[in-house]
């Protein structure tokens, strides 16, 4: 969603006219989240996309029309239905999506919003069913980072697909001729530091840990850090029996029984994949599982909304 922002901040600057839609309320099940919000520009281009199935083209007809007369609508898009003619959209939500023209004073909070570096806000006024005025804002929070211990090859693709997920990838390792960005593209930050080093101050609640090293002077301390901190999600990559051995070794220097739990390994989801990145792609589902509350089940398995 970062890079509609990312593509409006660059067409304020070349002084296109354009308007936004952003998806302002949802009831039921969703393909996407409130504040997702799509770019088109007057001469036709589109950026983005809302999840609104067929009707997305009517979001883009209303959003080109605000485009060129600065007015703000409101779309009331139901997609409960099951009508053939239509597709059979039949996910079953409810949602209202507002078009609106961002003026030249949004242009700061567009890139801070695609840089993901700090706090910022979306925020307009529209008319509800009753014709009375409503105030939206929506806040869109700094990226969390996805710490990854080990300049490996895992760790770029966890760093790549991580950043789909919103994650900045912080690579952690002390060897210079693995940490690099030739072999590493996509990590937001390279830390040429043992873990003891750079992680006590940097893990936060928001912050997943992955141990990629396979090697106990980094795994250990690694796990150390992440094991005293409030990451959410602590992982350990390796054999069953390297998985035992490190556990031992965090017994013995007093870690109980409920820390240890702590320690998602082996790391992933069992998606029975074996290239590289098959397994990036299982240890960021399990990291998606623990961030949302899900059990990784087959949804085929499972009653309720589909998606949350």
């Amino acid at each position: 969603m970062r890079d509609v922002f990312r593509v409006a901040a660059q067409w304020l600057e070349d002084g296109h006219a354009f308007a936004l839609a952003t998806l302002v309320t949802l009831r039921d099940a969703g393909t996407a989240p409130v504040g997702t919000t799509i770019a088109v520009e007057r001469g036709g281009r589109v950026y983005g996309n809302i999840g609104a199935g067929c009707h997305e083209s009517e979001i883009v007809e209303a959003c080109s029309k605000t485009a060129d007369d600065g007015v703000t609508r409101r779309l009331d898009v139901n997609l409960s239905g099951d009508d053939v003619l239509l597709g059979g959209t039949a996910c079953g939500a409810v949602m209202q999506v507002v078009t609106w023209r961002p003026h030249g004073e949004f242009l700061t909070e567009a890139r801070a919003i695609a840089a993901g570096d700090r706090d910022a806000r979306i925020g307009f006024v529209y008319c509800d069913a009753d014709g009375r005025d409503v105030e939206f804002e929506y806040l869109f929070p700094p990226k969390a980072r996805l710490i990854l211990i080990g300049a490996t090859a895992l760790a770029a693709e966890l760093a790549t697909i991580g950043k789909r997920l919103d994650y900045n990838a912080v690579v952690v390792d002390p060897r210079p001729a693995f940490a690099t960005s030739e072999r590493i593209a996509d990590a937001h930050e390279l830390v040429g530091a043992w873990p003891q080093e750079y992680l006590p101050h940097s893990i936060d609640a928001a912050s997943p840990v992955v141990v990629l090293s396979h090697d106990p002077k980094l795994d250990l301390p690694a796990l150390r850090c992440a094991l005293n901190s409030p990451a959410p999600y602590v992982a350990l990559l390796g054999s069953r029996r390297s998985q035992t051995s490190r556990r031992a070794a965090l017994r013995e220097e007093g870690f109980d029984d409920d820390a240890l739990a702590r320690i998602h390994g082996p790391a992933g989801l069992d998606l029975g994949g074996v290239t590289v990145a098959e397994t990036a792609l299982s240890i960021l589902a399990e990291i998606v599982a623990c961030r949302r509350g899900g059990a990784g089940t087959p949804l085929r398995a499972t009653r309720g909304a589909i998606h949350r």
